[in-house]
């Protein structure tokens, strides 16, 4: 008899293949087991055999997730969960499948962590409805993906998915205790691990009863957009931003939520038309803000418009970015070696915050530039101390490899010495 049919539920292994690829493509660190994705690739098909006889008998049971705290760009810190390479696997099995379910019921201004959007999507929407709107809520649900409550979340999803063995590791996955690295276990009894692969999938569905439906329902004519526990409210009036604030933070309470204080508030969208004088005229939205700035029309004539632009939250997280790299000290190094080290995180910046007003990013790629000379500056002994003449040597290989880096091809590259 084949064995497959003997096991109580019935998954076909192409589904693990396939989960093994996705979790190969996303990469990540070794969970709690310390196995890195390197060393599951060395006994590969035993590997991923164990994964899809455990899941099929029922036998699954997933190990504790290692916690890692990552720090914010507000300060503190957030705990990441990072499951193993094998419960990886067995997470993106679950989730390719209850997503394929929650997709066509999940609305158009839900953009976090799904397939086909992306945040650019959400700061363009965003960016047209600040044009029709003068007052935005802007909301934060304080420490979402910890605080999700199991019972209401196992109700939605028992509401859509109907497979057997889906909905029993997804029981057992919120269930999995967290692991800190001087051993201590946490169990959990809410929340969703932040770094899990079943999480996103099970946080938004959560947040589209909290918030989605309900807000097609009650309050229909007010457009909003969301990514995961980030969102806004575009109101026409301040009194009705106001209302909208207190009743969405009534309905956060109800479903066991928490409207972040500090990072609530309400925001008039000053431009050129809008004259009114409020406390509160921008606001942070996915590593942009949107504020009052200068614009060019279709017919080249300035004016004053509102939207976005990298905040100044996201340029100081580029600028510690480069300066955690060290690369000032890596003398040993070529200046080759530097651009193809820090040319894909020069690219991704460009990518995501070059869309909307790009000349906002200068001011990292001069940074870039003066860690360059200071890198110079200690290689070669006839530039120590000699800070222009080593921007002059940075500033010709610029002018004459201007490919080299990723920030020379886009920008001016006078501003070496």
């Amino acid at each position: 008899m084949n064995a497959t049919r003997m096991k109580p539920y019935n998954i076909d292994k192409k589904l693990v293949y396939d989960g093994y690829k996705a979790v190969k493509a996303n990469a990540g660190a070794a969970g709690v087991d310390r196995q890195t994705l390197e060393q599951f690739d060395k006994d590969l098909m035993r590997n991923l055999y164990r994964v899809w006889n455990r899941m099929s008998s029922g036998s699954y049971f997933p190990p504790p997730v290692r916690a890692v705290p990552i720090p914010k760009k507000s300060g503190g810190q957030r705990i990441l969960g990072v499951p193993t390479v094998a419960d990886r696997v067995a997470q993106m099995v679950v989730k390719q499948i209850v997503e394929r379910t929650l997709e066509p019921i999940f609305m158009t201004d839900s953009y976090g962590y799904r397939p086909d959007k992306s945040a650019l999507d959400a700061i363009e929407v965003t960016s047209r409805r600040c044009r029709q709107h003068d007052w935005v809520l802007e909301f934060d649900i304080r420490g979402l993906f910890d605080n999700i409550d199991h019972t209401l979340l196992m109700c939605a999803v028992r509401k859509h998915v109907k497979c057997t063995w889906v909905l029993l590791y997804i029981e057992r996955w919120l269930k999995a205790p967290m692991e800190f690295e001087e051993g201590r276990r946490v169990e959990r009894t809410r929340g969703t691990p932040q770094g899990g692969i079943v999480s996103p999938v099970l946080a938004n569905l959560f947040m589209h009863y909290v918030f989605d439906s309900w807000m097609a329902r009650e309050h229909p004519d007010l457009p909003w957009c969301r990514y995961a526990d980030d969102g806004l409210v575009h109101c026409r009036t301040e009194a009705e931003a106001v209302a909208m604030k207190a009743a969405l933070a009534t309905r956060l309470a109800e479903c066991q939520l928490e409207m972040h204080p500090e990072k609530t508030k309400i925001v008039y969208c000053k431009d050129g038309r809008r004259k009114g004088k409020y406390p509160n005229t921008k606001f942070d939205f996915l590593g942009y803000c949107f504020r009052t700035r200068a614009a060019i029309n279709r017919n080249r004539k300035l004016f004053t418009g509102y939207g976005p632009q990298v905040s100044a939250e996201s340029l100081k997280a580029m600028r510690q970015k480069i300066r955690e790299l060290n690369l000032r000290r890596r003398t040993h190094v070529r200046l080759a070696d530097i651009a193809k080290e820090i040319n894909p995180i020069l690219q991704g910046w460009l990518n995501y915050y070059g869309r909307y007003s790009p000349a906002a990013l200068h001011s990292v790629w001069r940074y870039v530039n003066a860690t360059l000379i200071a890198w110079a500056m200690r290689k070669y002994k006839r530039y120590a101390g000699r800070k222009i003449q080593a921007g002059q040597m940075i500033g010709s290989i610029a002018t004459k490899r201007r490919r080299l880096f990723v920030h020379w091809r886009q920008s001016s590259i006078g501003a070496f010495a």
